[in-house]
């Protein structure tokens, strides 16, 4: 029996050490990635290591059968064909897409998609490379039945760094919970031109706001560690300076000095880096004649030598195609793909350039040892997260936590503290008896208030402004009146709203934009909208719908002074994706507030706000102009300051920073105190009869240096709370790097010199201030 056992023994040794012989070492999870990864790639083909820098359009990879999800037959094609190693928008739904709520997938069926899609790539390829899935996610995942937050506008007005960081915890889960990988989103590019359509995602106009904000985000999405189960790889949008086109024309040139760029464009996203951001996603821009997504300076000089990044960079949606269609820098496609791996792109959004490389490669035009480390980049994330080890997701999991009431809460909050109160002379808030007239096009339409990048919402899961009012009212308080669309005149109804009008206390008219995409809309194959003079949609905001002027457009205007001729005072709320024109609002109406693109719960934010529940304080993060002539208007403008014009103030109608409260606040104490940083105090103290929060902001202002200076820059801020009567003593810490400039040689330096210290409630509003030697 012994002899036995011991033969067993050593016959079970022995399979076990054939088995563990025939396992290369990359399946070993014992292994660090670095080395599992390196491991693999040598191990690959061309062809199989091309098709990771693949990252194809994904809503077709899955097919729905009823209440069950299976992988598509193109799906299994594209990893027969081209070992394609991750996919865009797999849960997207959306008019593009052609996705709807009853053929895209809720969240227990995603995870179930990306569950099918992972068993088969594990199972049936070559070498078992799981898949990435990359989703939109720049104010919550875009995928049906996820929590829905205001667009990035928005988010910046809440001035609040740690509130986001929740957002971003928020939706990173529900990203990983349906069996994504990575999150693209925040949008970083500064927003100096209104017209451009793409306001409404990124933070404003300034460099420091945006950059900690979205380091707050990152931060939340887990900070880069992304061994952690609901952390993303967080991709960076769009790099660089986008948002500044020529005649704020979406992916049209940018005419910008390189100094400026690094000064006030490149920061926000080296801080989102230094946060832990994995990922940064190529602009469709050109840069004095270099195409972003073949730019070799910033893809490889800045990104990788520079600032060391570890991520991987990917293009925006056939931007590399873009090099030959659009920029006509490229002869084929093959040569644009060429010269965007060269520049240091490591992956292909879109999925079709890239395939080039193999028959570049091939014929000597490119050496393959150029792909490799575009290749190992992207392997190692994937070992890091554990793909290789452990793909699945629960879907129970996905279907309980999804868009719970916690997640909702989350949205609820940033909502509310995004709103603006732009004027009031005493109107608001609003006593539960008062009877309101409700009237304009966006106080009852779901979509209008969730911008652009959504997708479809079942009917209980927004509260529009109709909803939120009538929740904390009774009906017969309230007469609702659309009164005309926001472009279509067809549908206008002045008269009715007048009546409503004559019957209430006050009227509460929303007006503004909308980016809310229907099916009469074409896109291009990059997914932006295509202005049709054929269908008259709300749509006048969101990817390619650049505005010549910003005025409120089909009859709005019309309808705001036939309400202010009843008499009556009229409260007007704008919400919308880009500061538009609200030039006789501010002149006109009794109370004005923008709440940008509120998403899912902007209804009760607004009626929180309006009925005193909530102290409004939002602040601008960027300024709203009197005028397109003035364009670009921004409060950090380079010296000399400009003077006015013939027919209008240079000022904005509203600066940067500026934002309005139910209470008063009283700044006084400043104080300075020099160490390894400057320590710079002051007391903030409620000086009103209702509790509120403040934002209190730091700028600075550099008196002489051997480049022009900005006129002052925001250096740090600290929204506060305090109850009436209520003083905090607020710090700040200020280091080097907040006296540093660029100088001539693209090199940060500290110029010795003085420096006025402000402090105040906005860019304009300074209430203290100290100039100090350096």
């Amino acid at each position: 029996m012994t002899k036995r056992l011991f033969f067993f023994a050593i016959c079970l040794l022995f399979f076990v050490s054939t088995i563990q012989a025939q396992t290369p070492d990359y399946k070993n999870p014992a292994l660090n990635a670095e080395d599992r990864a390196t491991h693999l790639l040598g191990l690959m083909t061309l062809e199989e290591k091309v098709g990771q820098l693949l990252c194809p359009l994904g809503w077709e990879m899955y097919e729905k059968r009823g209440d069950s999800v299976y992988c598509s037959q193109l799906f299994k094609d594209e990893l027969a064909r081209h070992y394609t190693g991750m996919f865009w928008a797999v849960y997207r739904a959306d008019p593009w897409t052609r996705k709807t709520l009853e053929t895209g997938l809720n969240p227990r069926l995603a995870a179930e998609a990306s569950n099918a899609l992972q068993r088969y790539a594990l199972g049936e390829s070559r070498l078992g490379i799981p898949v990435f899935i990359a989703e939109e996610a720049p104010h919550g995942h875009m995928a049906i039945g996820t929590t829905v937050f205001p667009t990035g506008i928005g988010q910046a007005a809440t001035w609040n760094p740690a509130l986001l960081e929740r957002m971003g915890e928020v939706i990173a889960m529900e990203v990983r919970l349906q069996g994504a990988h990575i999150s693209y989103g925040p949008v970083l590019d500064l927003s100096r031109d209104p017209r451009w359509s793409r306001v409404e995602e990124s933070y404003g106009e300034d460099p420091v706001l945006s950059g900690k904000l979205a380091a707050a985000i990152v931060k939340g999405t887990g900070g880069g560690d992304i061994s952690a189960p609901y952390a993303t790889i967080v991709t960076l949008k769009h790099f660089i300076a986008y948002g500044i086109a020529e005649g704020g024309h979406n992916g049209n040139a940018t005419h910008i000095g390189l100094r400026e760029i690094h000064e006030n464009f490149l920061p926000p996203f080296k801080s989102a880096i230094d946060a832990g951001a994995l990922s940064v996603m190529t602009a469709y821009n050109s840069l004095d004649g270099i195409p972003c997504t073949s730019h070799n300076y910033f893809l490889t000089k800045v990104l990788k030598s520079d600032w060391d990044f570890k991520g991987f960079s990917v293009s925006d949606l056939y931007s590399i195609d873009g090099i030959h269609t659009s920029h006509f820098v490229a002869k084929n496609i093959k040569d644009a793909a060429v010269m965007s791996m060269t520049a240091g792109l490591d992956a292909d959004l879109g999925g079709n350039a890239y395939k080039q490389l193999i028959t570049a490669v091939k014929s000597n035009e490119i050496p393959e040892n150029v792909i490799n480390p575009a290749v190992h980049r992207i392997l190692k994330m994937k070992f890091e997260m554990g793909l290789f080890d452990n793909p699945y997701v629960d879907p129970t999991r996905a279907e309980q936590i999804v868009r719970s009431q916690d997640h909702v809460a989350v949205s609820n909050q940033v909502a509310k503290e995004s709103v603006v109160l732009l004027e009031n002379n005493g109107i608001l808030p609003l006593s539960l008896d008062t009877k309101i007239a409700l009237v304009g096009p966006n106080a009852d339409n779901v979509y209008n208030q969730l911008g652009d990048y959504t997708a479809p919402q079942s009917d209980d899961n927004v509260i529009t402004a109709l909803k939120g009012i009538l929740a904390q009212v009774s009906p017969k308080q309230v007469r609702y009146v659309k009164g005309c669309a926001i472009r279509d005149t067809t549908e206008t109804d002045i008269g009715k709203a007048v009546e409503a009008a004559q019957w209430a206390d006050v009227v509460v008219a929303v007006v503004g934009g909308s980016s809310a995409r229907d099916f009469k809309t074409s896109y291009q194959e990059t997914g932006a909208a295509v202005v049709s003079k054929v269908q008259v949609s709300d749509m006048e905001s969101g990817e390619g719908f650049d505005r010549a002027t910003l005025d409120l457009m089909g009859d709005q205007l019309d309808l705001l002074k036939a309400l202010k001729a009843t008499g009556k005072p009229i409260v007007v709320i704008y919400i919308q994706g880009r500061p538009l024109n609200m030039n006789w609002a501010a002149e006109h109406a009794d109370a004005l507030l923008t709440a940008w693109y509120p998403g899912q719960e902007g209804g009760n934010a607004i009626a929180d706000i309006l009925f005193g529940n909530y102290n409004p304080a939002g602040r601008l993060p960027i300024s709203v102009p009197r005028d397109v002539g003035q364009l670009p208007v921004y409060y950090n403008k380079k010296n000399p300051r400009g003077h006015d014009y013939v027919e209008m103030n240079a000022m904005p109608l509203y600066e940067f920073g500026y934002g309005l409260s139910y209470t008063t606040f009283e700044y006084s104490d400043l104080k300075m105190d020099r160490g390894a940083s400057l320590e710079v105090t002051c007391t903030i103290t409620n000086t009103g009869k209702v509790d509120g929060d403040e934002v209190v902001q730091l700028y600075v202002k550099d008196h002489y240096a051997s480049v022009v200076r900005p006129v002052k820059q925001l250096r740090a801020f600290k929204r506060i709370h305090l109850k009436s009567g209520e003083s905090m003593t607020v710090t700040f810490s200020l280091t080097d790097d907040d006296f540093s400039l660029i100088d001539n040689n693209l090199q940060s330096v500290i110029e010795p010199g003085d420096f006025t210290i402000m402090i105040g409630a906005s860019s304009e509003d300074i209430r203290l201030e100290r100039t100090i030697s350096l």
